[in-house]
């Protein structure tokens, strides 16, 4: 086994630590990757903090981040996409049953078995659970290992295999295009990309938001126009105006507002994690055939694409690279959306 380093949450309330714990070492068909970048997600607050305890709780000590960038290091015999020395990429998943209906057509992320997540899953190599990306070193299946564009700043392309892959995996499903009116509701990490993405398609994008000092920043990334969603008279302007509207906040808000800008047969998808249901008007529903869905991450083979897709136009996350030792400070600005728009961990950092 490797022995390596990382930082882990041992408890919901504690601050993340120094850890030291085993990788398993590299199979025929795994690949090795040191780390040299990780972003930082909200999703990984939440589990630190045990907040999705009803439906996914967390198993301490957990070493958090699926949002990794590093160098390959060791492959094994049966390898033959990757080498040493190559930039690669591990998002959220690191293994599924690979049999069920979803797996086969390239939908790992809703594996009907339960995908192996890249943190707080069961190990099926060294028992326990799976850790993350906050640590030197990781070995993963070469089949859920991503090729990184050689012409993107590889910490900017650290959140990407998350938020990106989220976003993108929406605009392609809702084969949105060129002329075609996308709504991006709030403005974090996944909704920057949500931006810079839905323009990539065409569309006409356009923020909401609560923040009025956002609008420069949403026009830099993208947006057409922003609109102020708190107030009235704006959002009554948009009435049966959009074709989707991601939806990426996860506090409680009122989704009627904005499933009643819908256009006939529109839709809303909700990619915020949200614990607590939320009260749904019938009418805002039926009275335009409009549709309310969701949507998790991205497979193995749309997350490259998105790389690709990426790659090719140029796009990266905005970040904000820290060392390691800032970790519990970027968890608290992190919550009062203090970050334009990922933290991405220089793992160069941890000693």
């Amino acid at each position: 086994m490797i022995e390596t380093k990382g930082y882990a949450a041992h408890s919901s309330t504690s601050p993340l630590q120094p850890f030291t714990f085993h990788r398993r070492d590299p199979g025929p068909h795994d690949v090795q990757i040191e780390i040299l970048y990780c972003g930082v997600c909200h999703s990984d607050v939440h589990s630190a903090r045990n907040e999705w305890s009803g439906a996914i709780p967390t198993t301490y000590p957990a070493v958090l981040g699926h949002e990794i960038v590093g160098r390959v290091s060791k492959v094994g015999k049966k390898v033959r996409k990757f080498k040493e020395g190559d930039l690669a990429a591990v998002g959220c998943l690191v293994d599924s049953c690979r049999e069920c209906d979803s797996c086969k057509a390239g939908f790992e992320n809703y594996c009907e078995r339960g995908a192996t997540f890249t943190y707080n899953s069961p190990d099926k190599h060294l028992g326990g659970i799976t850790y993350g990306g906050y640590s030197k070193v990781i070995v993963v299946d070469h089949n859920y290992v991503l090729t990184v564009p050689g012409n993107l700043d590889p910490a900017a392309v650290a959140p990407l295999p998350c938020a990106g892959a989220t976003t993108y995996s929406v605009l392609r499903h809702w084969k949105i295009g060129k002329g075609q009116r996308v709504g991006v509701v709030g403005l974090g990490g996944v909704g920057h990309m949500a931006l810079k993405l839905a323009n990539a398609f065409g569309a006409h994008v356009t923020l909401f938001t609560t923040s009025p000092h956002k609008t420069d920043h949403a026009r830099a990334l993208g947006a057409h126009q922003v609109i102020i969603s708190k107030h009235r008279e704006e959002m009554d302007k948009q009435v049966r105006s959009f074709d989707l509207i991601l939806d990426t906040v996860s506090a409680e808000h009122d989704i009627n507002a904005y499933l009643n800008l819908l256009k006939l047969d529109g839709s809303l998808v909700l990619l915020g994690f949200l614990v607590k249901p939320l009260p749904i008007a019938a009418l805002s529903l039926i009275g335009a055939r409009r549709s309310l869905g969701g949507s998790n991450i991205a497979g193995i083979s749309e997350t490259q694409e998105m790389l690709d897709f990426c790659g090719e136009r140029g796009i990266a996350a905005d970040i904000e690279l820290i060392p390691i030792q800032k970790i519990n400070e970027a968890y608290e600005r992190l919550l009062k959306s203090d970050v334009k728009y990922r933290f991405v961990l220089d793992m160069a950092t941890l000693e």
